[in-house]
């Protein structure tokens, strides 16, 4: 590979996503019945009650169970007994914790049993109050009494309206129905404005919708998706998944610029995946042409982690670019230069750019390590 073809190995870099990374957690606990044992086989059901998601698993033979892959948010467990769900946990909530463990909600039917004689003294005694709460008030004070009653009633009906709308909406953004899609994700903003996942959701459908489209109509709608993202990211500015997204929508907008800053933010918000978002940012900044900040981004994201293989590769090739060569032919390169591209051979001995790195390294007069296989390092 010669010098002048450099512009081929960087040009349309892939851009990594991150609206789900890092976004699920794990539940288990201990189930034991009304004799305190535990208990095999036991079905367990966990419900999310903030978007509306159904997941069970039965406990193994010590009693013990556990749920991977489920999304952050709130949930209710229940546990079914006798064909019949019993209420054990509610409000539970699952969200990322410094040491990756699972949350634990365990279940004991024999507290449950005693607790639950308590709800039931306690609902009748509510239910005695409630009648006696009416009781001296005029007409008029019933009726304003039984309107807050109807409101009520009126604020869980369109939380459910709310949870069908969104699972429409994925369900037709999973099957690129984009335009149902849409529809659903703007009924569900228009239900409740303040769900940041929906307007997140909503964004992504709209994007999608656009690239379906041309002219105009493809300019609109994706103005529309980058105007749903910015509310996202207004409700909930902490979340670095929204700001990459966002920054790769913008991107594919033609807003460098603006698709910079979010990547920045995003690696600020979240220091651990700062690599990945550096990476992205040095992938549209190729793909802009802008070659000097391109590389930059990509040192910074070599620097933040050292074992991302792909950028190790760019930064190599970035820094090929800037090699001397003398009337001769030979090839000077700047220092780092053969460093980097070893490195990713080291790391990906047979991954998607090792027969360019080996080309490189050998224009350059390098000796290819070959002591890597796939899998292995070298000892």
């Amino acid at each position: 590979m010669t010098l002048r073809n450099l512009a081929s190995a960087v040009c349309g870099l892939a851009l990594f996503g991150f609206a789900a990374m890092a976004q699920t957690g794990e539940m288990e606990g201990l189930v034991k019945g009304i004799d305190g044992k535990p208990m095999a086989g036991a079905m367990v059901k966990i419900d999310r009650t903030d978007i509306k998601s159904h997941y069970k698993v039965k406990t193994d033979k010590k009693g013990h169970y556990l749920y991977a892959g489920l999304p952050y948010g709130t949930y209710n467990v229940s546990i079914e007994l006798d064909g019949k769900d019993q209420m054990v946990a509610q409000g539970v909530r699952l969200a990322s914790n410094p040491n990756g463990d699972p949350t634990n909600v365990p279940i004991d039917l024999s507290q449950l049993a005693g607790a639950q004689q308590g709800a039931q003294q306690a609902a009748q005694a509510k239910a005695e109050a409630a009648t006696d709460a009416t009781r001296g008030l005029s007409a008029a004070e019933k009726a304003a009494l039984q309107k807050q009653n109807q409101e009520r009633e009126e604020a869980l009906k369109k939380n459910k309206e709310l949870n069908d709308a969104f699972n429409a909406g994925m369900a037709a953004a999973q099957s690129k129905q984009y335009d149902q899609a849409v529809a659903s994700f703007t009924k569900a903003s228009e239900l409740d404005p303040k769900q940041h996942v929906v307007w997140a959701q909503l964004a992504e459908a709209d994007i999608s919708l656009a690239g379906t489209k041309s002219g105009p109509d493809s300019e609109a709608t994706m103005q529309k998706g980058l105007d749903a993202y910015t509310k996202a990211i207004e409700l909930k500015p902490d979340d670095a998944g929204y700001h990459n997204n966002y920054a790769l929508a913008l991107a594919k907008d033609k807003k460098y610029p603006e698709a910079q800053a979010e990547l920045e933010k995003a690696a600020t918000l979240d220091p651990s995946n700062a690599g990945r978002y550096y990476y992205n940012l040095g992938a549209l900044l190729t793909n802009a042409g802008q070659t000097e900040p391109a590389g930059q981004a990509f040192k910074s994201a070599v620097d933040k982690d050292p074992n991302y293989a792909d950028a190790q590769y760019q930064y190599g090739v970035y820094l090929l670019s800037k090699a001397t060569v003398t009337a001769d032919g030979k090839t000077t390169p700047v220092p780092g230069t053969v460093e980097a591209l070893q490195k990713y051979l080291e790391l990906q001995p047979n991954g998607p750019h090792a027969e360019e790195a080996k080309g490189l390294l050998t224009q350059l007069g390098s000796t290819i390590d070959t002591t890597y296989k796939a899998g292995k390092k070298k000892k």
